[in-house]
């Protein structure tokens, strides 16, 4: 008795350290909340949480508590099983037993119900998509809202049935109403009384199943289509009514047998039930797909091909993609480089790897800063639209040398990084370093925009909490032999400075430390979810992000960009990705946080999503309108890199909008192939991931920033089209194909990286440095569209084995038949003009003064252009015009 007296107590005071550290958990997160004025937020999500907690404890206790009770309180009357039962269990303490295992297994449904809070919510604020499926005629927000919901009822429903069945049924076996023995098992009258009233229940809840189970046909594979096929709405329909009214009709006679309790009566429901449901929902379906629809596949299929292909599009938002076609030709020129000049001019030669190599030797300063990502974006600077390469320089405590890592350092000193760093993508120095716009600590602008704010207190890093605003100033920069030290004064951080909160965070975080040290004022305050991706998710937990957030220098501060999608498992007719079954998408909001002060605002870039509009009413203060963002941020949107990879993926095959085409599969693409590193000159290749590039794209008056990935035929290396996604507004987010003539071969990257490693000149080149103490480095390969031809570039980088600082030392470019390799890119576009412009012949043109006058020009002029020279280039090609127009005209005369 004693040692039961003692378990009990350990187990209530565990229990109540549990429920107290729970609370500690919801204070501390309602004080960050209400900290950053999204209290709303909290309490939304808490209520909700709370009151589906609730209901579902509530539904469950009292089912589960309602069977064991009229199970004990039935047992032994009137039992047609004889056996000898232990006087001690009819002594035992049931209703205790009964009541306890209730509220246990209630509890353990309940904390798995409550995830299902924001299903919940969207169902009671959901909003009309506007289309209808083809099938049932409902709007597809029905699939979206609340068939979910339903689903999601009728299995708890039936998993709660199962748990009232295993409770009534320990009762039954330990009151001997259930007797197991002699190869049988006996059951007495109450024992069938009860299970007959729960199998009626069962299946009345199988009869709701069968009802939404109609629904679910549409969300199926047969390897033809995604979605519902011939079978499936000829067959499997019907079937599926059948089935329910069999369940109905073994529901009405399992209650009928509460009264008769006959055992055959309950035996026979379930056969019926499941012996129906095996030969018409499974075995005929699948003769009648075997022998009648497969014989004639396409044409039965054909209409729901149709289906899949038009609601697939819309799923993915491939339905608004502009296909336009591209004629290649051969007429590369000194004009067509001209007129594309800020496309030349911006052309990627650093990857991110080699760069990040770079920056980490360059920029890093000290051990405890580190370089997390590289991000690309475009700046206005100087009056011209150049894409650029940054890095912030964040803090990273852990990488203080050991002796160095006291509580102190590393929650009250070492709070924050400092600056970005940006370079061009296509210059380079003297050295093959990169040519930097922002640098050093302080950070300094050579070209690039000024950075008024530069401190980093919200980023990539930024795992655990720091105190701001204490007796110990924070170390702000290295400066020279001292450090720079500085006082956080932005709006972030809890009140910690009375003895209650910080009681309250030292057992929040375990850490007895804040509670007692000394640094601590009345003004300080406790900075929380410094992650920013961490922040933005405990936030808004129902988005999903990118995985990609990048920094910003706007108006002199540094913020970060965050892409959210809003997304969804349940749209009929479209596939489901393998990771996540995720089968709807949308780039729906545009997440800013301020670097210094943490504030967090939510953009919605997709206001027609009916999912961010549920969202929408849900917390109806959480979200702003686009035009509402400052100007100077919306310039440095861009379309995400993982939407457009999603995308695509599925556009290689739902291109194809004619259901023959899309049955055979006979004009697949894939993404194509490349090789980034010579050590790999063998090997098969890795897909090419899309990049972003400033382009003119046909037809189209200026540059713009642009999201690109070109495409191959499956099985096949040719290029087959190139995708744009635009990201410069009024354009932005719209997506365009450019499509080749399948008549006509256009090189693809994988056949132009063999070109590279057959060209002899070239591969005798990396043969030898990789010979001399150096590891050549094969940067990405980029598919350059300039007017209607087709340039390749790739970079080249030259790393000593026993050092870890890249250096850019070659440009490869190949147009046509030509492939260059030169210091620059200058002087590689001039030699590739040199080479088509040799296709002419000489001796075809008039001996005289002009045309040597005009050769004089020309050759001035390709000399400026390998020198960069742009605007000596530009003058001597307006000095050869004229000539060339006379030459013209004199040919035409004779």
């Amino acid at each position: 008795m004693r040692f039961r007296r003692i378990a009990i107590a350990i187990a209530i005071l565990i229990a109540c350290l549990i429920a107290v550290g729970r609370m500690v958990g919801l204070i501390v997160e309602g004080l960050w909340f209400a900290s950053l004025d999204q209290a709303e937020v909290f309490w939304t999500v808490l209520t909700a949480r709370a009151a589906l907690f609730v209901a579902v404890f509530t539904v469950s206790a009292g089912a589960l508590w309602l069977s064991g009770y009229l199970s004990y309180l039935y047992a032994g009357r009137g039992s047609n099983v004889v056996t000898i039962v232990d006087e001690r269990l009819l002594r035992a303490p049931w209703f205790l037993s009964i009541t306890s295992a209730a509220i246990l297994l209630a509890l353990l449904i309940a904390i798995g119900g409550t995830p299902n809070w924001d299903t919940a919510l969207r169902f009671v604020y959901q909003v009309p998509y506007g289309k209808r499926d083809p099938v049932f005629g409902y709007d597809i927000g029905f699939y979206l809202f609340s068939l979910p919901v339903f689903v999601a009822l009728k299995n708890g429903l039936i998993l709660l049935i199962f748990c009232c069945a295993a409770l009534a049924g320990v009762v039954f076996v330990v009151r001997a109403d259930i007797v197991l023995g002699q190869g049988a098992i006996r059951f007495s009258r109450a024992a069938v009384a009860h299970a007959s009233a729960l199998l009626g229940i069962y299946f009345a809840l199988k009869a709701c199943s069968y009802w939404l189970d109609r629904f679910l046909l549409l969300y199926g594979d047969n390897d033809v289509l995604i979605g519902a096929a011939y079978t499936d709405v000829h067959v499997r329909l019907p079937i599926l009514w059948w089935l329910g009214g069999v369940s109905a009709a073994a529901s009405i006679a399992s209650w009928v047998n509460v009264r008769r309790c006959s055992d055959r009566v309950m035996f026979a429901s379930v056969l019926l039930v499941f012996g129906n449901s095996l030969v018409f929902g499974w075995v005929y379906p699948a003769l009648f797909n075997r022998y009648y629809v497969k014989p004639s596949e396409l044409e039965r299929e054909t209409p729901y091909i149709a289906h899949n292909i038009a609601l697939a599009r819309e799923a993915y938002g491939l339905a608004s993609i502009e296909v336009k076609p591209f004629p290649p030709e051969q007429r590369l020129n000194v004009a067509a480089l001209e007129a594309n000049r800020a496309t030349i001019d911006n052309i990627r030669l650093w990857d991110q790897r080699p760069l990040m190599d770079t920056y980490a030797q360059l920029q890093e300063i000290r051990t405890y800063y580190k370089f997390r990502s590289i991000d690309i974006d475009r700046y206005w600077l100087d009056g011209e639209y150049r894409q650029v390469m940054l890095s912030a320089r964040e803090i990273e405590p852990s990488l203080l040398p050991e002796s160095a890592r006291t509580w102190v350092n590393l929650h009250l000193l070492y709070t924050h990084g400092n600056g970005v760093v940006m370079s061009p993508v296509t210059r380079k120095s003297a050295e093959g370093l990169p040519v930097f716009y922002l640098h050093d600590i302080p950070p300094v602008s050579e070209g690039g925009p000024a950075v008024r704010e530069p401190r980093i207190y919200f980023g990539q890093a930024g795992e655990g909490y720091v105190i701001v605003k204490t007796r110990a100033l924070e170390f702000d920069y290295p400066k020279g032999k001292d450090n720079a030290y500085t006082t956080y004064a932005g709006r972030d951080g809890i009140a910690i400075g009375s003895l209650a909160r910080r009681a309250l965070f030292a057992w929040r975080f375990g850490d007895p430390n804040i509670l007692l040290t000394a640094y601590i004022t009345h003004e300080s305050g406790i900075v929380l979810h410094r992650n920013i991706q961490d922040r933005v998710r405990t936030i808004a937990p129902f988005l999903t992000l990118d995985h990609d957030p990048y920094i910003v220098v706007s108006n002199g501060r540094l913020v970060w960009i965050q892409d959210a999608y809003t997304t969804s498992s349940w749209f009929p007719y479209s596939p489901r990705s393998m990771e996540d079954g995720v089968n709807y998408i949308r780039n729906s909001v545009k997440v800013v946080i301020d670097a210094y002060d943490g504030t967090v605002d939510f953009y919605v870039s997709d206001p027609a999503d009916p999912i961010i509009r549920t969202y929408g009413r849900i917390f109806p203060h959480l979200f702003k309108r686009l035009s509402s963002m400052p100007m100077d941020l919306r310039r440095h949107l861009r379309y995400p890199e993982d939407l457009f990879l999603i995308q695509m993926q599925r556009y290689r095959t739902y291109h194809m909008d004619l259901p023959e085409v899309f049955y055979n599969r006979e004009d697949l693409w894939q993404f194509p192939r490349e090789l980034t590193d010579i050590d790999n000159a063998n090997a098969s290749g890795t897909p090419m991931p899309p990049y972003y590039i400033i382009l003119r794209m046909p037809g189209e008056p200026r540059a713009e920033f642009v999201l690109m990935l070109p495409m191959v035929p499956s099985q096949r290396e040719n290029m087959i089209a190139w995708l744009a996604a635009r990201c410069d507004e009024p354009a932005y987010g719209k997506l365009v194909v450019y499509t080749f003539p399948k008549d006509k071969l256009v090189y693809g990257p994988f056949q132009i990286e063999a070109r590279i490693q057959q060209d002899t000149s070239i591969s005798g080149q990396i043969s030898l440095w990789n010979q001399m103490g150096s590891r050549v480095i094969r940067g990405h390969l980029v598919v350059v569209p300039i007017d209607n031809s087709i340039l390749y570039v790739s970079p080249l980088y030259l790393r000593a084995t026993s050092g870890q600082l890249p250096e850019l030392k070659r440009v490869i470019t190949a147009y046509g038949d030509s492939v260059v390799m030169q210091d620059t890119l200058s002087a590689a576009f001039a030699a590739l003009v040199q080479d088509t412009a040799h296709v002419a012949t000489p001796k075809q043109r008039p001996d005289n003064a002009r045309s040597r006058e005009a050769l004089s020009h020309y050759d001035r002029a390709m000399e400026r252009l390998k020198a960069g020279d742009w605007g000596g280039f530009g003058a001597e090609i307006d000095a050869l015009r004229p000539l060339l127009e006379g030459l013209a005209g004199e040919r035409t005369n004779k």
